[in-house]
């Protein structure tokens, strides 16, 4: 790799090598010339002079890519389709005549961006269902631990570690159903020529209308599709990308509201990400953990989401029949959204395999919050053993005052259970605070809610996905 010019951090850090290649030159232009081939090979199916042998050149040449003379040609012309067909012509002349054939830009520009959108959903939406596994046995395994629950981010009432884990779960299996749904929508944009009205082949076929529509049928299954657009201008709709961007985009902020759950959670020392062994959190602070992968994960979802601007963007000036101005763009956001998206994937794969969970830290904080939490039911004992519920609650008043102006006046803990006990009004049901202390009776139906929703809705979703779900995630930095 040089070293005296810019490279992607995106594929020198952090992507996995089959998305990196789904988006890489080789990948483009050699469908280029397999989208000529399928052309050719159709056309002469439909009666053009085209030949067996130049169908049997342009095979052979598919990989044998001249990128100086590409770079050369582009320079000249201005036009990297153009500079494409003469560098194939370079290495097949007997075919050279017949490459493009009727095609504007676009038939190779287009329908190859959506075998690489394709290629790469396909790519994602198994890593995708990989993370959700990995969260549904987190869940699993956590759905009966008694945690402090939080809203604003101030103590709340007890949920459980796993029913916290499935509002993860949750949206990223709403995010799985989005994805699956963008792949299920594509279609192929064809052979459509430069407007999209297929004049160009109408007139190759004098006038056969019933011949162009197969042509553009023979391409689409050619090319692995189950349909092509109707209609189109020069280009398939922008608003494709907009969909696919924007699934991809809402993932991120699933993802990013993941990580910084951690990344709180971490600040409480109640859950971990993986940390190895002699990674170094700090260089100046030797005892530092920081949750560095959850931060990579938020830093990459935001960059995911902000490209979903510029699908939306593009699509909105796409003048008339097209302008292209969305060339640059494209080139740049679709493949940095899918890079992206595979980059959190693999960090969020990585995380959800070590969580650590730390039990006895988590039981510590309930305590210093549980005892206020539990007032009702010490009023409720209290009434039942022939106490006057105002009363009980005047004296539960006082003694919460006390025990708060301890903890945050003091900085000590939470002492309102000694205080009850040390109380003669509570004498009735001192042997009952314990039973009415337990944690696990604070927490509702959250296992039963963790269990159905992973019986119900998660298995479902995985279940297309079961041969696929092997393997670990590792980064490289």
């Amino acid at each position: 790799m040089s070293k005296d010019r810019y490279q992607s951090p995106l594929v020198s850090r952090y992507v996995t090598p089959e998305m990196a290649y789904i988006f890489s030159d080789d990948k483009k232009f050699q469908t280029w010339r397999k989208l000529w081939i399928m052309l050719a090979k159709a056309e002469q199916e439909l009666g053009l002079d085209i030949s067996d042998a130049q169908i049997a050149e342009m095979e052979a040449n598919i990989e044998n890519i001249d990128y100086e003379l590409a770079a050369v040609e582009e320079k000249k012309r201005r036009h990297d389709v153009m500079a494409h067909v003469h560098t194939f012509g370079e290495c097949c002349p007997s075919a050279a005549p017949i490459i493009h054939l009727g095609a504007t830009s676009c038939y190779v520009g287009d329908n190859t961006d959506l075998i690489v959108l394709r290629d790469g959903l396909d790519d994602l939406i198994p890593k995708l269902a990989r993370v959700i596994d990995r969260f549904r046995k987190f869940a699993d395994e956590y759905k009966d631990l008694p945690t402090l629950g939080f809203t604003h981010y101030q103590p709340a009432q007890l949920t459980t570690v796993g029913k916290r884990a499935s509002l993860w779960l949750q949206e990223l299996v709403m995010d799985l159903r989005n994805i699956e749904r963008a792949r299920a929508d594509l279609r192929f944009r064809g052979v459509k020529g430069t407007t999209g009205t297929q004049a160009s082949f109408l007139s190759l076929f004098e006038g056969d209308h019933d011949k162009v529509e197969e042509l553009d049928r023979k391409v689409t299954a050619a090319a692995g599709f189950d349909s092509a657009f109707i209609v189109t201008g020069q280009t398939y709709s922008r608003k494709v990308d907009v969909d696919i961007l924007s699934a991809l985009g809402s993932f991120g902020a699933t993802a990013h509201k993941i990580a910084t759950d951690i990344r709180l959670l971490a600040n409480l020392k109640e859950i971990e990400e993986p940390f190895g062994k002699d990674q170094i959190g700090s260089s100046a602070m030797a005892y530092k953990r920081n949750p560095m992968r959850s931060e990579r994960c938020c830093s990459l979802a935001r960059h995911l989401m902000s490209l979903v601007s510029d699908a939306q963007h593009t699509a909105a000036v796409q003048w008339m029949e097209r302008t292209l101005d969305d060339s640059a763009n494209r080139r740049i956001s679709l493949g940095e959204a899918f890079l992206t998206a595979d980059a959190v994937l693999g960090i969020l794969q990585n995380v959800s395999e070590g969580l650590v969970v730390y039990p006895k830290v988590i039981e510590r904080r309930i305590m210093q919050e549980l005892p206020f939490m539990a007032t009702e039911n010490f009023i409720m004992a209290i009434v039942k053993a022939g106490g006057d519920r105002q009363e009980c609650h005047e004296q539960i008043r006082v003694l919460s005052h006390e025990a708060a102006a301890v903890v945050k006046q003091e900085g000590g803990d939470n002492d309102l259970i000694e205080r009850i006990k040390k109380s003669d009004y509570f004498k009735p049901i001192h042997d009952q605070i314990e039973a009415l202390m337990d944690p696990s009776t604070f927490i509702g139906r959250a296992p039963q809610q963790v269990e159905r929703f992973l019986s119900e809705e998660v298995d479902a979703v995985l279940k297309p996905y079961a041969e696929q779900l092997a393997g670990s995630s590792e980064l490289h930095v």
